[in-house]
């Protein structure tokens, strides 16, 4: 047989190969005319529809293994239309080179994989505009909730705002709200600060240095009041010359450089501390830098905690003594919640708006020790 033979050309169906060419999409026709049955009744079975149940199970078989041999892929973008349902929650981030993000985006995706919707990822860069266009893309591919991972620029109330008149679920986490329509999920700052200043002063610490958040803030004002009350329950002095406060930035990577700069600061102040809280690991990273340059070793002569034990914190030399939010946790429960406020509206029922604060976790390693 010739080469120019047209019995040997390869648009001739080959019968031995059940797949189909991969630029042509398998249809529910063919696979009724695989399995022999109508296009109703594979319909019916590939869909799932209440009608299968009185299916026999060999015909559903038959139509599964046809199906399979094709290669056929539902529609799901036609399904969500007739359905109305993108089985979709977008997901939008301020900035992802924040190491906060990585653990909380973890237990977001693994809740929303187990509940079946796919998330939708975006990083708003810090930028307004970047945020107000990204939720009208997702509103537009119909997103059925979502879940935002907030920073300082979320203070902006036209944010909130924007995120009330999507009418869909929305959690936000790392926000403190006071607000009846989105929930939020946050750490218990207060708590937490309390845990890390109740740490060094049972290892003897009564002169300690403080490295506060920026005003603008949400997480700085219940930090510094857990300071504040713990040492007024401890009768604590605390000197306000070795108080400072980290700038406004929007860079997450800034405070490293800051925590640096303002440690050099306290220690030019001369004044006389043993201990230092940061108000997160990255300062306390910056902060360990200028006291290793300084000559003073932690923690033998100056002992550093921390706050949120991001994934370098246990790696650092040394490893750092920190507040452990449970990040992952408060992911997952924002997610959580989204997911039962949907399943809720499917109900026709009211979806419940929560606030849920988490309880942090003192983790202490190397950067801290008992005063000789």
């Amino acid at each position: 047989m010739g080469p120019t033979d047209p019995k040997s050309s390869s648009t001739v169906p080959n019968p031995a190969n059940p797949r189909r060419r991969s630029d042509s999409a398998v249809t529910i026709r063919d696979v009724a005319e695989r399995s022999g049955f109508s296009s109703a009744t594979v319909s019916i079975v590939l869909n799932n529809a209440p009608l299968a149940r009185y299916i026999p199970d060999t015909t559903k078989t038959k139509i599964q293994r046809a199906a399979s041999q094709l290669g056929y892929r539902p529609n799901l973008f036609a399904r969500s239309l007739r359905s109305r349902r993108s089985h979709t929650v977008g997901v939008m981030v301020f900035d992802m080179t924040d190491p906060y993000c990585t653990l909380v985006l973890r237990g977001i995706e693994n809740c929303l994989y187990e509940s079946n919707f796919l998330p939708i990822l975006t990083d708003v860069h810090n930028e307004r505009t970047r945020f107000e266009r990204y939720l009208e893309m997702l509103l537009d591919r119909r997103v059925e909730g979502l879940v935002v991972l907030a920073n300082w620029l979320f203070l902006d109330i036209n944010v909130l705002a924007d995120l009330e008149k999507s009418n869909i679920p929305t959690a936000i986490v790392g926000r403190e709200l006071k607000n009846d329509n989105v929930s939020s999920v946050i750490v218990d700052n207060t708590l937490g600060a309390h845990a890390a200043l109740q740490h060094l002063h049972s290892l003897g610490h009564r002169k300690i240095a403080f490295i506060r958040g920026p005003h603008q803030l949400s997480d700085t004002a219940p930090r510094w009041r857990g300071v504040r009350s713990l040492a007024r329950e401890l009768e604590l002095k605390i000197d306000p010359r070795l108080v400072v406060d980290l700038p406004e930035s929007r860079d997450p990577f800034s405070s490293f450089e800051d925590g640096y700069k303002l440690t050099e600061e306290l220690l030019h102040r001369r004044l006389p501390f043993t201990a230092l809280m940061a108000f997160d690991d990255m300062t306390a990273f910056g902060a360990i830098r200028a006291l290793a340059k300084a000559g003073v070793r932690v923690p033998e002569q100056c002992s550093v905690v921390g706050f949120d034990d991001v994934a370098p914190a246990s790696l650092y030399c040394p490893s750092l003594s920190t507040i452990r939010q449970p990040m992952e946790a408060m992911g997952a429960a924002a997610a959580t919640i989204v997911v039962e406020a949907i399943s809720a509206g499917l109900e026709k029922k009211v979806p419940r708006v929560v606030h849920r604060k988490v309880a942090p976790e003192l983790i202490v390693r190397e950067s801290t020790r008992s005063l000789k």
